[in-house]
């Protein structure tokens, strides 16, 4: 069952342009995903409910949102989705996502998916106009393209991805679908975000990924650590712990000396994904940025 709310704003302008995902505001049509993604920041994080429902007013709210942004030419990229999956299950009643890229192309504003669904194929025909018709910032015209497109990958074993995603399509899935976007011309890439600690983080298992999104057409791909929240039973920090308890009990006590108190790994990490990816994405002819 889905819970169906009305909201007073949708869109959400940042203070800062992403580094990563260039985008300065932000549009979430759900609250909550039912991917159910055992290591999502969502559980346990600031940074949205894992109650899932739909907000069936938004395309309305944000019509006007961006027209006011439009008038006073403030136009950025629009992240769809930053706290859930645009192209879940559900969409496929309510159709927000569709409504809101519309809303999108009717006032020309570019827009960066990140999904990890098949479903992103059924809206080509508005993405392909947005790609042509959106206005870039005087910064971003390098960028050339209005559409971004970004399919998110943990782990390119599938059934490690079963457990760890169980709602989701499977990796190879994903990869299919983004090849059939660039096909239709349109920029895309693989955000391996999060890659799993002693599961899917050794220059081995990353130069496999990169070269995997590579063979299937990506332009670009952006690797990142995993992020652990809360101590409540439904936090992701408590499910993923349990997911190891579970199929890898011998990784617990790495994990702990990795995290120790924090919701992430440590800076030399950090550091060494970095290295390593930059490292291979040159290796495999493949940009570490989308621009």
């Amino acid at each position: 069952m889905v819970k169906e709310v009305k909201v007073k704003s949708i869109l959400n302008k940042h203070k800062k342009r992403d580094d990563w995902f260039l985008d300065d505001y932000s549009v979430n049509p759900y609250y909550g995903c039912s991917f159910n993604c055992i290591y999502c920041y969502i559980k346990g994080s600031k940074y949205g409910s894992a109650e899932l429902a739909a907000k069936i007013n938004a395309p309305e709210i944000l019509d006007r949102q961006l027209r006011h942004r439009a008038k006073k030419k403030e136009y950025g990229i629009i992240a769809l989705s930053s706290s859930t999956e645009p192209y879940m299950h559900v969409e496929r009643k309510f159709e927000l996502t569709r409504m809101i890229l519309q809303k999108i192309l009717k006032y020309r504003f570019p827009v960066e998916i990140a999904t990890k669904s098949k479903l992103v194929l059924r809206d080509l025909d508005v993405l392909e106009k947005i790609d042509g018709a959106a206005i870039l910032p005087a910064d971003l015209q390098r960028l050339g393209r209005g559409v971004i497109i970004s399919f998110s990958i943990s782990t390119l074993d599938k059934g490690l991805a079963k457990i760890l995603e169980p709602g989701a399509p499977s990796p190879k899935d994903r990869l299919e679908t983004m090849m059939k976007c660039k096909q239709e011309g349109l920029l895309v890439g693989v955000n391996y975000i999060p890659v799993l600690p002693f599961l899917s983080d050794s220059e081995e298992n990353l130069d496999e990924m990169i070269k995997t999104a590579k063979d299937y057409g990506a332009d670009y791909v952006l690797v990142g650590s995993l992020t652990l929240f809360g101590d409540k039973t439904n936090d992701c920090k408590t499910l993923y712990y349990k997911f190891l308890e579970e199929y890898f009990p011998e990784l617990v006590p790495k994990y702990k000396s990795l995290f120790r108190n924090s919701f992430a790994p440590p800076k030399h990490y950090q550091a060494r994904l970095a290295e390593i990816s930059e490292r291979l994405c040159k290796k495999h002819g493949i940009r570490n940025r989308i621009a």
